[in-house]
């Protein structure tokens, strides 16, 4: 099964900053988060960005925030952003297969979302060098529940070549560029 462009949008979910200080490896989290929002960028895909309860946890990170212009913030209070309707709705209007899911933390939002997504008929592509959680083992029982659910489990550079599917794509060699 081929993830392609005109059948994947992509789900950012709580990358926060009073949340985002204390994740996992959070300096190579954030690279790796900012590679692979500019190549999907340049691949055109439509982002959905979503914020747990920014009042208290803070809004987006402005190194991601600033990555994705012009985007509506869903703002929720359940921990899966498909329990709010406001997303959910988004996610329906954009209405495509694959659904590249991002951001922390992996074992609570990243995973109800997921589960979620598959339960809503969404096939989830899981980028696991851009998720993360407190503790290292968390991330590791999130993402193997959510393949044992039906997610796919990638990685920023996989995906990114897999939506690009040839060198001979113009965007290729930008996004050469971001993963040197």
């Amino acid at each position: 099964m081929r993830i392609k462009t005109e059948q994947t949008m992509v789900l950012v979910v709580d990358i926060q900053e009073k949340l985002f200080p204390y994740m996992n490896q959070k300096d190579i989290l954030l690279e790796n988060c900012v590679k692979l929002i500019k190549g999907l960028k340049l691949l055109n895909i439509t982002f959905v960005l979503n914020e747990q309860y920014p009042k208290g946890i803070g809004a987006t990170i402005s190194e991601i925030k600033e990555l994705i212009p012009k985007n509506k913030v869903y703002e929720k209070f359940t921990f899966s952003c498909c329990k709010t309707e406001p997303t959910k709705d988004a996610i329906k209007k954009i209405d495509k297969r694959f659904v590249i899911v991002f951001g922390i933390e992996a074992h609570v939002c990243v995973l109800q979302s997921v589960l979620d997504l598959i339960e809503l008929g969404y096939t989830p592509i899981v980028i696991s060098d851009c998720i993360s959680s407190r503790k290292q083992s968390d991330k590791e029982v999130a993402l193997l529940r959510m393949s044992q659910s039906g997610a796919i489990i990638s990685s920023c550079e996989s995906i990114l070549f897999e939506l690009c599917v040839s060198s001979k794509n113009e965007v290729f060699k930008d996004i050469s560029k971001l993963i040197k």
